[in-house]
């Protein structure tokens, strides 16, 4: 097929590498060359058990994968992909319904695409989830706030000196409410902030807030720190609330 004529990816971009995993054969071309056309340095494979020893011997910058897959399904693979690492994961996926985006979402993808999708959409999505999971900003100073330890630069977090091992969505929804706390957001206005979407499932933010809790709450269905406001959105307490 010829090359598509597509904006070139940032210099810090080019030559970062994505594992495709995708076992329709015209999908995987069609990505693989718009990601390459991007300046991207393009891996694939058919099936999650060959996306798994890929990502343990050569790990990639972030991985495209769909979540209809022959042998183990897209999202076992993302959910054991987040048992060791947090490469940032894009589903790919064909099934519409919001329940079936939302299991992609708690799997631990940092983002999904529905089918079918341009192939520009998805060299943008690439461009930003990777660009967010590269913390392209000025070097911050760490902080503590409450029991929480952020450094931003590092991109790690702690709770009373106890790491958090966070996905790169979840780190970038926390950062961003302990950098604010105690104010009230949207999930449109996280959505916005935190995603860098202008648009998109608003379950994206449930679910990603969701996964936060059960990492950071004592009793994620009783959260103290991680509050909801009704009829409002979120916001975050630096002191546990009773």
């Amino acid at each position: 097929m010829p090359t598509p004529r597509i904006a070139q990816s940032s210099a810090d971009l080019v030559d970062r590498r994505v594992l495709i995993v995708e076992d329709d054969p015209t999908v995987r071309e069609v990505v693989g060359t718009y990601l390459e056309a991007a300046g991207f340095i393009v891996e694939a494979v058919t099936d999650g058990f060959a996306a798994l020893d890929v990502i343990a011997e050569r790990r990639p910058d972030l991985v495209v994968l769909d979540r209809m897959l022959p042998g183990i399904d897209g999202a076992e693979v993302c959910r054991r992909i987040r048992a060791t690492d947090d490469i940032p994961v894009i589903l790919l996926t064909a099934l519409g319904a919001p329940e079936d985006r939302v299991g992609g979402l708690e799997a631990g993808a940092d983002d999904y695409v529905t089918k079918p999708f341009s192939p520009r959409e998805i060299v943008l999505r690439v461009q930003a989830v990777m660009r967010r999971s590269l913390a392209e900003f000025a070097p911050e100073a760490p902080f503590s706030i409450g029991a929480f330890h952020l450094d931003p630069s590092a991109r790690t977090v702690s709770d009373a000196g106890v790491a958090l091992a966070l996905s790169t969505r979840e780190f970038d929804l926390f950062a961003f409410l302990l950098k604010h706390p105690r104010r009230v957001f949207t999930r449109e206005e996280l959505l916005r902030a935190v995603w860098g979407w202008d648009f998109g499932d608003l379950s994206t933010v449930t679910v990603t807030m969701r996964r936060l809790r059960e990492k950071i709450e004592d009793d994620p269905a009783r959260p103290r720190h991680l509050c909801t406001v009704w009829g409002v959105g979120y916001r975050f307490e630096p002191e546990a609330t009773a």
